[in-house]
């Protein structure tokens, strides 16, 4: 299966339920890369609605698979308060992306939960791409 943009933003969506509820910031930000992605408002919300189960990474590039998890972890921390199965989430979805699953923990210590706070994103890549399997 392709992986195209609906899919890795089903992912965000997956995420931001896992803790059973989608809160404000957190739909701020889906909405806002799927804005960015082409990807309608409409489209979206019946998204979060009724999110989709997690399809086949395997057609994504390394760039893609890290630029999916950069913005995973961002919306794990969007609420301010992480929990155990986020983590457990992330880590997960870390694995099905080609990387072990430590990554989440290298990562976030330097990805902002602000979207207008930028993160060196190639010292970022330089350590993501050691925990490639």
């Amino acid at each position: 299966m392709t992986f195209d943009k609906k899919s890795e933003l089903n992912i965000l969506i997956n995420l931001a339920a896992s803790d059973n509820k989608v809160e404000d910031k957190e739909a701020k930000l889906i909405h806002a890369i799927a804005k960015a992605n082409g990807i309608e408002k409409d489209d979206v919300d019946s998204m979060i609605r009724n999110p989709k189960p997690i399809a086949d990474a395997s057609g994504m590039t390394q760039e893609e698979k890290f630029a999916h998890l950069y913005y995973l972890i961002q919306l794990m921390k969007m609420d301010g308060q992480v929990f155990r199965s986020e983590i457990v989430f992330c880590e997960q979805v870390a694995e099905k992306l080609g990387f072990k699953k430590g990554v989440v923990g290298e990562l976030s210590a330097h990805i902002y939960s602000d979207p207008s706070i930028t993160s060196d994103r190639d010292m970022l890549w330089k350590k993501a791409s050691k925990f490639f399997k």
